[in-house]
C-alpha cells in the first residue's frame, strides 16, 4: 500500500509533538516533585504556602527553568528565563553553560539553596524594581550581604532561545521585564514572605 507524502509528514509531525510534549510534561513532573518538599518547608517555617519559585538551574539558561507554583491549586502559574551568575568578576561574559555556585562575596556566582523573599525595593536594572533575597541555607547565608535580589533586565528575553544562551547576572536570578512585572503583582499581593528555591 503506498503512503503519500502529506501522510508521512503528518505522522512525523504527530511524533515530533509526543516527544516535546513528552519533555514538557517531564519537567513539569520534576517541579511538582519539588513543590512537595517546597510546601512542607513552607509549613514548617511560617512561610507563604500559596505559591513558591521554583528556579531549576540544570536546565539550559536558553529554555523556562523558573517556575512560579501555586501549592493550593497543584499547578504552575507562570514559567519564564533566569539567569545565572557569570563568576567572571561582573564583565557579564563568563560561565554561560554551566552555572557555577559559590557564596563567597564578590565571586559573582548564583548560590544554591531557599530563600525568602524580602522588601520590595529601588533597582538600577530592569523595570527598577527589585526583592531582597535572604539566604536560608549555609550554601546562600550570605545573600543578603552579597545583595543578591530578585530582579529583572531588558536584555533577558521573556521567550525560549534554546540553543543560544540568556545572559548572564552578577549572582543574582534575573529575569525578563515582562516576567517582573507579573512576579511584582504577585509578591505585593502577598502578606507572607514567599520561598524561593534555586536548586539543580
Amino acid at each position: 500500500m503506498r503512503i503519500s507524502l502529506f501522510t508521512s509528514l503528518m505522522v512525523f509531525l504527530f511524533g515530533i509533538g509526543h516527544i516535546c510534549l513528552a519533555q514538557s510534561d517531564s519537567k513539569t513532573s520534576i517541579w511538582e516533585q519539588k513543590a512537595v518538599s517546597a510546601l512542607k518547608y513552607c509549613k514548617e517555617n511560617g512561610m507563604n504556602t500559596d505559591q513558591c519559585i521554583l528556579v531549576d538551574m540544570s536546565i539550559h539558561s536558553g529554555k523556562y527553568r523558573l517556575a512560579v507554583y501555586d501549592f493550593n491549586e497543584k499547578r504552575i502559574l507562570n514559567t519564564g528565563i533566569c539567569s545565572h551568575g557569570s563568576c567572571d568578576g561582573g564583565g557579564r561574559s563568563g560561565s554561560y553553560e554551566t552555572p557555577i555556585f559559590s557564596n563567597t562575596p564578590e565571586s559573582y556566582c548564583s548560590s544554591k539553596g531557599k530563600y525568602k523573599i524580602g522588601k520590595r525595593g529601588y533597582s538600577n536594572y530592569g523595570i527598577h524594581i527589585n526583592y531582597k533575597l535572604h539566604g536560608l541555607e549555609k550554601t546562600n547565608a550570605n545573600a543578603y550581604k552579597r545583595i543578591i535580589v530578585l530582579h529583572s533586565w531588558s536584555e533577558v528575553p521573556d521567550s525560549e532561545i534554546y540553543p543560544e544562551y540568556a545572559p548572564t547576572s552578577w549572582g543574582c536570578p534575573m529575569v525578563s521585564n515582562a516576567m517582573m512585572k507579573w512576579l511584582d503583582e504577585l509578591l505585593q499581593n502577598n502578606d507572607t514572605p514567599m520561598l524561593l528555591w534555586i536548586y539543580e
